[in-house]
């Protein structure tokens, strides 16, 4: 569907009052653009992280369903492909899960992401992985470990999904790597991480590999951004194939103003490497905002609008990933509990699929963006 910018306006001018009147899975002639039509008139693509249970904010749910249906035309698998939940042990892999979202994505014609062959912090590895006895020949051992891992992952994969996360969070927030007995027993996190990248690139040679990291524009977290842009000069350096960086953009709202001028600095450094971008976990942690309702989405909404139009300026942005659509099922709920007992109100639906003051900042900031 393309939408001209005269149309655009037009549907922005309406947006508000539709979405707030009815389900975003109704019928309606007057029903906004999707966000995905939205996106794709900019050449970009517009997506979200999905479940597979039957409850929440997995495919299973009918009313999710639509939501995603409706509104998407990429996903990506929440927590299915870690690890965690696809190795649970060294000699066995469980895929069951994984397949049924990609079977539900195909259904619907939605593009697929993968996240992710290797999440490089102890705290998130299986602890068998941590208990590993990796022998009298550790570096050999750890190679094998996490090169199977991603040849057995691609081999099943690379022809169906044709990006990946191959490295997540591997800068610690003072900007030090993150080592695990995989990188202790392989001799070096750097290593390690260039070892993911060319695994998979040899494993899936047209796929893009991205690394993905949590790094943002509020004030504290200038030494994580460093951290970032040196293992992104090292890897280009060191000739690791990585094609793009992913954002998180996990947005704090608080009472101080980002740090826009550091963050505009930050990417610039990223693009000018030669790096594309995607914003891979987009929401907002509203914590620092008033319980008020009207007031919390207000300011979600425009934290939201701002940061976006600055991010679709680039041209190397294109795929636009929210972590999670509606409210009840957000990983924010039980990671970041507000002071008050109020719900967080992070994502673009609430707790009754309602659109809101979010959803259209994303609406607008997509007809904004320049044509890629």
């Amino acid at each position: 569907m393309q939408i001209t910018r005269r149309e655009g306006l037009k549907y922005g001018a309406g947006l508000a009052i539709a979405t707030s009147v009815a389900p975003v899975w109704a019928t309606s002639l007057n029903a906004p653009p999707s966000l995905q039509s939205l996106a794709a008139a900019k050449g970009m693509r517009f997506g979200t992280c999905v479940a597979r249970n039957s409850h929440g904010g997995g495919f299973g749910n009918p009313r999710y369903a639509a939501l995603i249906e409706a509104e998407c035309g990429l996903l990506v698998p929440e927590n299915e492909l870690k690890w965690q939940a696809s190795r649970p042990s060294a000699t066995r892999f469980d895929f069951a899960a994984v397949d049924a979202i990609l079977d539900y994505a195909s259904s619907k014609s939605l593009a697929m992401r993968g996240h992710t062959l290797l999440w490089h912090r102890d705290k998130w590895m299986p602890r068998w992985v941590e208990e590993y006895d990796f022998g009298v020949k550790p570096a050999k051992e750890a190679e094998g470990l996490v090169t199977t891992h991603i040849n057995t992952v691609l081999a099943r994969y690379r022809d169906r999904i044709h990006g990946f996360d191959v490295v997540n969070e591997s800068v610690m927030e003072d900007g030090s790597l993150a080592e695990t007995a995989l990188s202790k027993a392989y001799g070096g996190t750097e290593p390690l991480l260039d070892l993911a990248f060319h695994t998979a690139r040899a494993a899936a040679p047209s796929a893009q590999l991205v690394y993905n990291d949590y790094m943002s524009w509020e004030f504290g977290n200038d030494a994580h951004r460093a951290g970032v842009l040196r293992l992104l000069e090292g890897f280009k350096k060191r000739g690791a194939p990585v094609d793009a960086l992913g954002v998180q953009s996990h947005l704090i709202a608080q009472p101080t103003r980002p740090q826009e001028r550091a963050w505009r600095d930050f990417i610039d450094a990223v693009v000018a490497m030669g790096y594309k971008l995607l914003i891979t976990e987009f929401d907002v942690r509203d914590p620092g905002l008033p319980r008020d309702i009207v007031k919390r989405d207000a300011g979600v909404a425009a934290l939201a609008k701002s940061y976006l139009e600055m991010m679709f300026s680039y041209p190397q942005l294109r795929d636009v990933l929210v972590w999670g659509l509606c409210d009840p099922f957000s990983w924010l709920q039980g990671f970041e509990p507000r002071a008050d007992g109020a719900p967080t109100r992070g994502c673009l639906y609430d707790n009754d699929y309602r659109a809101k003051p979010i959803r259209d900042a994303v609406a607008a900031a997509f007809m904004s963006a320049p044509l890629r």
